[in-house]
């Protein structure tokens, strides 16, 4: 599991944060601060990416599942699913059970599934492999991911790409513009302290310094955003019965998927000028015991997705936004000795969102023609990320992406 010691750990050996970045604005940024940005108007018009992580390879053979395929049963007998279980796509593939959710977008033409995405001479390295992902540089190592060349190369400001996540990601760091990280995490009061006490601090007072109003301010801003994390997790259901938002999970604060797109939804809803968001979900390393794992990272995955995508599709700004759920590679065809499965290269995209052209892109990798037991990709994840920078963010893909030339894939519908 690539939890967050292991993340920041990442995130300084990957050498792509460098100091003009840093200069530049990467850090953190107030949420209160980030929603004073907003300007309703040109938020409604513009296109915006949510990019959705699933830290530690998820197991896209299980995500999406070739129930039709006997090598697929005979290459991992005990994690196998029925075909009667798998919520069927087509008469080859299928949706994990678990994927409920995410199986009405289908119907709903709203979730294009992109095939086989991997890039050339695959590496096993959770750290190298994320790399390549979020720099999209498959060959050779590069300071900067493909989000922050983007920030670069248009001059933009840091609330242009927000990271929800504990640490900027590298996706975001550019060499002399970076995204900024705003922190999800609740208020947390020392012993004795009470947000009544924190209140009585932020009122400020007629004809005091700047600099303590500056300061009662601050404390005003810490209740504010701890009460719109409150509301974000308290959220009611969608009418149709389906959570908009999940709670945070396990023991202390840290923040699940659907609370952190619950905060991105506040965003996109109050007209922020962010084009990019980063939010992400770890626990994805599945190398032992891996069904009952795996369903419970997938129902969360499915529950605060297609709350998210039923919440956007509600606001004209909403329907403006594309969301991209990757994982830095598969996992072997074979299942190991531990019913679970180990590093592997190819995998499934999901790209879903009102504006979204629902179907399958590219080939199902062979699960008989193997390159030393993986998958081989039939599609260049810089093939995705460059249409996404095209017809998302209104860039030219080549230019971020070292010349790279690609046929950019169909994946959002024509206006």
């Amino acid at each position: 599991m690539m939890d967050l010691q292991t993340r920041r750990r990442f995130l300084l050996t990957s050498g792509v944060v460098g100091a003009g970045a840093l200069a530049a604005g990467a850090g953190t940024l107030g949420l209160v601060e980030l929603l004073r940005t907003a300007d309703g108007a040109r938020a409604a018009t513009e296109g915006k990416l949510v990019v959705v992580t699933l830290y530690g390879g998820n197991d896209g053979l299980n995500t999406v599942v070739p129930y039709a395929d006997s090598a697929y049963h005979s290459a991992r007998p005990e994690l196998a699913y029925d075909p009667a279980e798998v919520l069927h796509l087509d008469d080859r593939l299928g949706l994990n059970p678990k994927m409920q959710g995410l199986k009405k977008l289908w119907d709903a033409k709203q979730l294009g599934i992109v095939l086989g995405v991997g890039y050339p001479r695959p590496d096993r390295s959770h750290f190298r492999s994320m790399d390549i992902w979020q720099t999209a540089s498959p060959v050779d190592a590069v300071p900067s991911g493909w989000v922050g060349r983007w920030l670069d190369g248009t001059s933009a400001s840091p609330e242009t790409a927000v990271s929800f996540e504990p640490v900027l990601p590298p996706l975001l760091a550019g060499e002399s513009r970076a995204g900024a990280c705003v922190s999800p995490a609740g208020l947390k009061l020392p012993n004795g302290i009470t947000p009544e006490m924190v209140g009585a601090l932020g009122r400020s007072e007629p004809a005091e310094p700047a600099l303590r109003a500056r300061a009662a301010s601050a404390y005003a801003d810490l209740l504010h955003v701890e009460h719109l994390i409150r509301e974000a997790e308290q959220a009611p259901k969608d009418p149709a019965g389906q959570e908009l938002e999940l709670l945070t999970t396990g023991t202390g604060r840290t923040s699940s998927l659907g609370t952190q797109l619950a905060l991105v939804a506040r965003c996109v809803e109050a007209g922020v000028p962010t084009r990019v968001y980063s939010v992400s979900l770890d626990g994805f390393d599945t190398h032992a015991d891996e069904i009952g794992a795996h369903e419970s990272l997938l129902t969360r995955l499915d529950d605060a997705l297609s709350g998210f995508v039923a919440r956007m599709s509600r606001t004209e700004a909403g329907r403006q936004v594309t969301v991209v759920v990757y994982s830095e590679f598969g996992r072997r065809v074979r299942a190991n000795a531990s019913d679970g499965t180990d590093h592997g290269t190819a995998g499934p995209v999901f790209v879903l969102g009102p504006r979204v052209a629902g179907g399958f892109h590219g080939e199902q990798p062979s699960l008989t023609d193997l390159d030393d037991g993986d998958l081989k990709a039939g599609l260049d994840l810089r093939t995705v990320v460059g249409t996404l920078l095209d017809s998302v963010l209104d860039a030219d893909p080549e230019r971020y992406l070292d010349g790279f030339q690609g046929k950019w894939l169909p994946l959002l519908r024509a206006e």
